[in-house]
């Protein structure tokens, strides 16, 4: 087994963030604050506008609390045509723009969802025909060709539940469609194994195309529940369906860490267990649980 580790982080989503401003959610500095009690050193910077956008105040702010930026987030919809390029490069302004300043060297890329994560309703048909496949991924290609070319960050696109792409063969085809020099994959252990992919498996048939993790658990029963029921997302989340390690969720974390390092010992895996709507005090108690629980399940994680 290689003595390799990869850097293990967290993000404001394991702490119920999802929007810039929500007066429910966790303030910036308690978040900040929480993490660094929790004993990680790597953080996301989640939506653009929860934490500080000011580069100086920003780094800071990391600084006295011993954090670096691993990674940023946009969101994207290429596969609606043309127009969703001005959105999607204004976005990377900001955060590329933001993130690059404090040395992280990743946009983790999220595609818009069939079914609204906020309101559950129904947006679009839930499958792409042969044209938006051709123009999801040529926008991704100029989006990481662009974002490599201006700031030198990697593009890593996420998989995401009630997307267009989710299942094994969504990603597979994703990946073929692509080009590896400009877009690759934040695998999401989760969001893949809430419609029953196999990370390591994944990992296995396509190791050149992983630059990025998030490690979450799925709870099976609720997750059965929610694919039986057709539950929109949002719902799962509040039902629990992304569970605290270490329990009865899937999948292991254990295979899938020490096959990162094995690809790639730089590669970071950012815990990211959804809990939006949670309350405040909820998460800093799991955050270090968790933490404890990857460390004592494999030898390659690193944290610092």
């Amino acid at each position: 087994m290689s003595d390799a580790q990869i850097r293990v982080g967290t993000a404001p989503d394991s702490w119920g963030v999802w929007f810039p401003d929500d007066p429910n959610q966790v303030p910036w500095e308690r978040f900040l604050d929480e993490v660094q009690a929790a004993g990680y050193h790597w953080i996301e910077l989640g939506p653009f506008g929860y934490l500080p956008t000011d580069p100086h105040q920003l780094e800071d702010e990391l600084a006295k609390r011993d954090l670096k930026l691993s990674a940023g987030t946009v969101f994207t919809g290429f596969h609606k045509g043309d127009d969703q390029w001005k959105r999607a490069w204004d976005q990377a302004l900001d955060v590329a723009g933001l993130v690059s300043q404090l040395g992280a060297e990743h946009l983790v890329v999220i595609p818009d969802l069939w079914r609204s994560d906020a309101t559950a309703e129904v947006l679009e048909a839930r499958t792409l025909d042969s044209d938006q496949w051709k123009k999801l991924a040529a926008g991704h290609d100029k989006l990481g060709k662009a974002l490599l070319e201006e700031y030198g960050i990697k593009q890593q696109f996420h998989s995401h539940a009630d997307s267009h792409v989710g299942t094994y063969k969504e990603v597979e085809r994703f990946l073929q469609e692509t080009n590896k020099e400009y877009t690759n994959l934040c695998l999401d252990t989760g969001h893949f194994a809430y419609y029953l992919g196999d990370n390591v498996k994944l990992m296995n048939a396509y190791p050149d195309r992983i630059g990025y993790l998030h490690l979450k658990q799925v709870e099976p029963d609720i997750l059965a529940e929610a694919l039986k029921n057709d539950m929109p997302f949002v719902d799962a989340v509040a039902k629990g369906v992304m569970t605290e390690p270490g329990g009865n969720g899937v999948p292991e974390f254990a295979p899938i860490i020490e096959k990162a390092a094995e690809i790639d010992p730089d590669m970071f895996a950012i815990v990211e267990q959804d809990m939006y709507g949670c309350s405040v005090d909820f998460p800093f108690p799991i955050a270090k649980r968790t933490r404890d629980h990857i460390h004592s399940c494999t030898h390659a994680a690193r944290f610092q």
